[in-house]
């Protein structure tokens, strides 16, 4: 599964504005049942690839009937036309020595996913990236965890499906098929902790390690004794569960030792079996809505590519470039409000998104970024309360798939004291978006408001164990809150600490950046205040339920008041301060107003 909650670089990668060029021409959109295309090639090549992505989708809803299929994240495909218009939009890879350039990418963000795919590649191939990144989305819908062998192998799997004619054509031999002829890992090894990516290792190690997660996924789907899947399905079931995966393993498919040589037999077949479905009748790319975008809208659109990739470089002349050729654009006035947001503007930024809604208030988005940064969010009086509420019902009747908004309901409702509705409402996102650490732990959080310590206990156990840095230490944290009989017996948890570190907890001050005397970072310790130098590779992460999301967290600004954990290496001769490695943020429940009141009342008492 990828961490959608992580740690991130302070310093983003800017691009010279050399490589920013408007578009030359309008681009086209292709609207199918369930995808939008956006292209500068061929109108009926972008119609092809709103299909190929249609039967993607529809691989899907078949093979998973109980999968959810769309997210809340709409996604975009860039279907661009030459190797030219791929390096615009992606300069920072082109700007790479020596890296491989890729022919199409996926771009998994908080609020919103792009696909881009190349026409002027083979049409076979030029999708392949994408419809493996897609189907990576489509796991992280409908699973908690997953191993990352599957997870990959999956992915490959669906990657390489492929459409000829009428037919679908499942379990078509990956393009690392070759890496399969060397020495396999043992599958208890393949399946082991240890993350093989994580370390950026041997490449043929790592093509290996590919080629075998698809092989082992095409083993369970059509390998004898597979029952056709079926086991492969339940072995998944078992892991959303919480099932361990070795216990889950032996159980479905026998020991690994004992499974290693019919799979490695099955590895050096010279011919792997394949399934064949028959293509939908209803997707008829011809009846797809076809139109010319305005040059605003094209601008607009390229903008809000350019900002998935934290580009904002590349990004702020195109966004200037929309709103100067249409004012009344609503997406341009959305991408400044975030661009002014990144920049710690908020007065301007507000007055953006409002302004992005009321010109169409189709933008869920900056209704809720709108929402979020208008008074109403720290507001404790009834009628404030209620219109945040009300504000909130209506993005969720605008995307009913936008975790975030449920999320936000919940911490109202905590805040209201109704702890029923707001632990209904923290469990509506962890189903819309299960992969998140942070909504199991709100979840948790509620549990333990509640007085239900060990259900409290169950949660941080859960996320402790699958998850690593800020999301474990967040689940330790919410585990220590838990009284120890409650807790599992003999169980017990810990922070996870860069070797040679400190810790500390306390209250961000102020969070100082591009001054004279270097970037800062001060710390209330009680009636202590800490100061930290910030350097280019130190860490920060943040919790899953900041309204904002990871797309548009930056640790320059937004963080004033904040509890957070610091880890740092002191200097040399000092008590405290020095350079800090790595920053937590924290987002704890808010007091109910029934609690704040008998706090008033207890103080107010001789």
């Amino acid at each position: 599964m990828v961490l959608r909650l992580g740690c991130i670089f302070l310093c983003l990668l800017l691009f010279d504005i050399s490589a920013v060029a408007r578009s030359e021409q309008p681009w086209t959109e292709v609207r199918s049942p369930h995808f939008r295309v956006l292209t500068n090639g061929d109108a009926g090549d972008a119609r092809r690839v709103a299909q190929g992505f249609e039967q993607m989708r529809y691989v899907f809803v078949t093979q998973f009937p109980t999968f959810r299929v769309d997210s809340g994240a709409p996604l975009t495909i860039f279907a661009v036309r030459d190797q030219r218009t791929e390096k615009l939009l992606e300069p920072g890879i082109w700007k790479q020595k020596g890296e491989v350039k890729p022919d199409g990418l996926f771009k998994h963000r908080w609020d919103k996913q792009y696909a881009l795919v190349r026409l002027d590649i083979n049409e076979v191939w030029a999708p392949i990236v994408a419809y493996h990144e897609y189907t990576h989305s489509i796991l992280a819908l409908n699973s908690h965890w997953l191993p990352i062998w599957l997870n990959e192998g999956m992915a490959e799997f669906y990657g390489y499906t492929r459409f000829e004619g009428h037919k679908i054509i499942l379990g078509a031999p990956t393009i690392r098929t070759a890496a399969l002829m060397g020495t396999p890992v043992p599958i208890r090894e393949l399946i082991g902790e240890k993350n093989p990516l994580s370390d950026g290792g041997d490449p043929k190690k790592t093509e290996m390690f590919y080629a075998e997660s698809w092989a082992l996924v095409h083993y369970m789907m059509f390998g004898e004794g597979m029952e056709g899947g079926r086991k492969l399905d339940r072995f998944f079931a078992m892991m959303q569960d919480g099932t361990d995966q070795s216990k889950a393993f032996e159980q479905i498919f026998g020991s690994p030792e004992a499974m290693d040589k019919r799979f490695d037999q099955y590895m050096r077949n010279l011919a792997f079996h394949a399934a064949v479905l028959p293509n939908p009748p209803e997707i008829k790319d011809k009846e797809f809505v076809t139109r010319k975008l305005s040059i605003a809208e094209t601008d607009a659109e390229l903008a809000g590519y350019h900002m998935a990739n934290r580009d904002v470089t590349d990004a702020g002349p195109l966004v200037a470039a929309a709103l100067k050729d249409d004012p009344k654009l609503g997406l341009a006035h959305e991408n400044e409000g975030f661009l002014l947001f990144e920049q710690g503007k908020d007065a301007e930024a507000l007055a953006e998104f409002s302004q992005a809604y009321t010109l169409d208030p189709k933008l869920y988005l900056s209704l809720f970024a709108k929402t979020m940064m208008s008074p109403l969010a720290q507001s404790n009086t009834a009628a404030d309360e209620a219109a945040l509420h009300d504000a909130l019902l209506e993005v969720a009747d605008l995307n009913p798939q936008f975790a975030p908004a449920y999320v936000q309901m919940a911490r109202l409702a905590v805040r209201q004291g109704d702890l029923k509705r707001a632990l209904g409402l923290s469990r509506r996102a962890e189903e819309l978006e299960p992969s998140r650490a942070g909504y199991h732990l709100l979840t948790g959080q509620i549990l333990l408001r509640m007085g239900k310590d060990v259900e409290a206990a169950g949660d941080a156990e859960y996320v402790a164990r699958l998850w690593f840095g800020p999301d474990h230490d967040e689940a330790v944290e919410l585990w220590n809150s838990v009284p120890a009989k409650q807790r599992p017996t003999g169980a017990t948890l810990a922070y996870e600490a860069p070797n040679g570190t400190k810790t500390v907890t306390g209250v961000v001050e102020s969070v100082n950046c591009g001054t004279a005397a270097g970037n800062t970072v001060v710390l209330r310790d009680g009636g202590k205040l800490l100061t930290f130098r910030l350097t280019d590779r130190h860490m920060a992460g943040m919790p899953d339920t900041y309204w904002y999301g990871s797309d548009h967290f930056a640790l320059c600004h937004h963080l004033t008041g904040e509890p957070a954990l610091l880890r740092y290496r002191p200097d040399a001769g000092t008590a405290v301060g020095g350079e800090m490695v790595e920053i937590e943020m924290r987002d704890p429940l808010p007091t109910a107003a029934s609690d704040k009141k008998a706090d008033t009342q207890l103080a107010a008492k001789p």
